[in-house]
Formats: C-alpha cells, structure tokens, sequence
C-alpha cells in the first residue's frame, strides 16, 4: 500500500488516495461539503471523494467516539442513521444527516464526521484565539445571524466575536448547492489560483455582519484605528471558521475561502 491511499467499503474497486485540491467537494460519504484536503479516487471517472474525518472504516469498527460537549455519550460511527431518511439531525450545525454519522445508541445525539472532529481552539491572527461553544441562549450573540443558542459557535474570549456553525453551514448550502452534482460545473464563480483555472462559487453573506447594519464597530470602512482593526480580526476569523467547518482547518484553506468571499 503507497502512503497516502486507504482501502475503503465506500469505494471497493479502487483505493482512495490523499490529495489537497482549491476546489470545493462534495464527500460521498457524509454527503456534507468540503474543500482542501481529501481521500479521492484517482482514476479517471470515479470522482468519488470522502474527507479525512469520513474516511474510516467499519470492519474491524472503529473505537466509540468521546466528545468532551456529552460526556455521558459514546458515539459509533456509522455509514446510515438509524430511522427513516431526514429524520435525524447533527447536534452541532443542526442539518440533516444524509450519510456518515456519528451516533450515539443510549442518548441519541447525532454529530456529522466533520463536526465532531472541530478543532477546540482555533488561532484567528492578531492575537485573537477562537473557542468552541456548544448552543447555548446565555453566549454571544451571533456576529451574523444576531442570534444565541441556535447551534455550536466559536467565540473569542473577549466576547467580541462569534459565528454559529450552523451560519456557515447556512452559507454554504446557498452558495454551494450545486457542488457535487454538477461535477466540474461552476457558473458565475471566481477563478481561484491554483485549482487550473477552474471557476468556484462564491460564498455569499460570509462578510454580512449584524453588528454593521445596526451601527456597531463592523461599520466597515466608516471608522479608523482600532475599530477597523476589529474588523479586519472578525473577518479572518470568519474564514478560519468557515475552513473548519468544511473539514480543513489550515491557514492554507482560510486564504482560499477569503478569496472566495462576495463582498
């Protein structure tokens, strides 16, 4: 076996081999999108894809996941969701599962690969560090939605910055519905160096902010000094989030998505 290639039940006839692309995916396993580094079959016409977090096999089966959010839980990996179609859904970003999950038997929560595999902590620049919270009514509001308690959320410890998983994923699913079932077909999309000229959607209302329709410090533009530097924080941050979320968290694939951010 080469380093970098897996053999996996998903994909039986070839074995997957790690890559790192500038394009988004779409991962046949989990059914979530995706970007940077993935497991992908090489050859020509296959074009099937998991992320690094799906990518796990269930013979012999994996060890029972720990999250430190439910301690009480044990969760095991699975290739379906217990239940009928759409009618689980993950405890972290609150979409459906569709595929891959984590599933814990004695309390029923659900956590997506990707979402239970969130980095604790994540460094935003400039000194500001960014924590995972799970929902909670008594957090930060919001910086896009304005909003507390509707899913997990990385805060600053100031308090000044926060984004609900579930607005990325919100994001995401609007700008990039079509990624995985239009292969290679990205219309209206920008250019992003490095993927061979190859045009990627947009992610649109990455940059919206609630604080700056109602006059707070994100006024973009219209104040100096601290508040822009403010600014400029709050949107790396807002990258680096969305790089997790999408199962890279790297400072590699937090430049590509701010590329990609419609302003």
């Amino acid at each position: 076996m080469r380093y970098g290639e897996v053999a996996h039940f998903s994909h039986p006839q070839h074995r997957l081999r790690l890559e790192h692309h500038d394009t988004p995916f779409r991962c046949d396993g989990c059914r979530e999108v995706g970007i940077g580094a993935r497991f992908r079959c090489p050859h020509p016409g296959c074009d099937h894809d998991l992320h690094r977090q799906c990518a796990l096999p269930l013979s012999p089966p994996p060890p029972p996941l720990r999250h430190p959010f439910y301690p009480r839980c044990a969760f095991a990996f699975l290739a379906r969701a217990p239940g009928a179609p759409g009618s689980r859904y993950c405890n972290a970003c609150g979409r459906d599962v569709a595929g891959y999950v984590y599933h814990c038997r004695a309390c029923g929560f659900d956590l997506h690969p990707c979402c239970a595999a969130l980095p604790h902590a994540l460094d935003a620049g400039g000194g500001v560090r960014l924590y995972l919270h799970p929902d909670s009514k008594a957090g930060v509001a919001c910086h896009r939605c304005g909003h507390r308690g509707r899913s997990w959320s990385y805060r600053s410890h100031c308090r000044s910055f926060s984004l609900h998983v579930a607005c990325v994923m919100d994001m995401l699913v609007e700008s990039w519905h079509g990624v995985g079932r239009h292969k290679g077909v990205y219309d209206g999309g920008l250019v992003v160096p490095g993927a061979g000229g190859c045009r990627v959607p947009a992610i649109r209302g990455a940059a919206k902010s609630v604080h700056a329709s109602r006059g707070g410090y994100a006024s973009w533009g219209r104040k100096k000094g601290k508040v822009k530097r403010c600014c400029e924080i709050a949107g790396f941050a807002g990258q680096v989030v969305i790089s997790a979320v999408l199962g890279d968290p790297t400072a590699l694939i937090a430049g590509v998505i701010g590329s990609l951010i419609a302003l």
